[in-house]
């Protein structure tokens, strides 16, 4: 598989991403939407599922998934997900002088499924560490990682120490205190994921993961995350 390093400025250039201006491309909209699942994050925890490396906190209440740790966390949404459909949320990296505020790694799981229990994701523990998660099958992009300096998109194979590279890029990045507001696309052979109405990855899978679950994924830092929805589209792929 090939592995794309650029800048993000460059790839704009590219003809895949002629259309990176609009906020809403019309092969990302719903036609007919469907709300598929959502959380307004008012009620605690329940639709979710906490996995952490060295604890912190994570808590969901007044509209707010607030996800303050030292290490990695990995914080499941239990209903699976089948595709087509269209996740939405938006997250807020926190840098206000805690001992987590560090402005890095806004990170996501999608269509996941553990080859140990292909059947349940739940029904293998793990406890947070990024290596404990190669054997999912899976969709992970890491926007802002390593200390706020790479954004990238893998395709996970559920082999152990195998992290398929498909997008690597040096921008954009995350900025402190300023909102992402992201938008996953899964439809089919195609994966797209937006910010702030920006195209990022976008990619054709020609053995597409079409369903499991999605994640928020961190690590040694603090996010706030509201507005998460998911919606079933009957549009049709340009």
């Amino acid at each position: 598989m090939t592995t794309t390093r650029r800048t993000f400025a460059t790839l704009a250039a590219g003809a895949a991403l002629a259309a990176l201006a609009p906020a809403a491309p019309a092969s990302a909209v719903p036609r007919h939407p469907r709300l598929l699942a959502h959380d307004d994050f008012r009620h605690g925890l329940g639709r979710w599922f906490v996995e952490l490396e060295q604890g912190g906190t994570v808590t969901a209440s007044h509209g707010i998934l607030d996800v303050d740790v030292p290490a990695g966390a990995t914080v499941w949404f239990r209903q699976r997900l089948e595709g087509p459909y269209v996740l939405e949320y938006t997250a807020t990296p926190v840098s206000a002088g805690g001992a987590d505020d560090r402005v890095s790694d806004l990170n996501n799981f999608w269509n996941a499924t553990d080859v140990r229990s292909p059947d349940d994701l739940f029904a293998t523990p793990r406890g947070g560490a990024l290596a404990e998660y190669d054997y999912l099958t899976t969709y992970y992009a890491g926007y802002g990682a390593n200390y706020n300096t790479t954004t990238r998109l893998r395709r996970y194979v559920g082999e152990p120490g195998v992290r398929p590279l498909i997008f690597d890029y040096t921008e954009p990045l995350l900025v402190a205190n300023e909102p992402n507001r992201v938008r996953i696309v899964s439809d089919g052979s195609t994966v797209r994921w937006w910010n702030n109405g920006r195209l990022v990855f976008d990619y054709t899978d020609p053995e597409p993961y079409t369903g499991g679950h999605f994640a928020f994924r961190t690590t040694w830092s603090h996010f706030r995350i509201a507005d998460f929805r998911v919606w079933r589209s009957t549009h049709q792929r340009r």
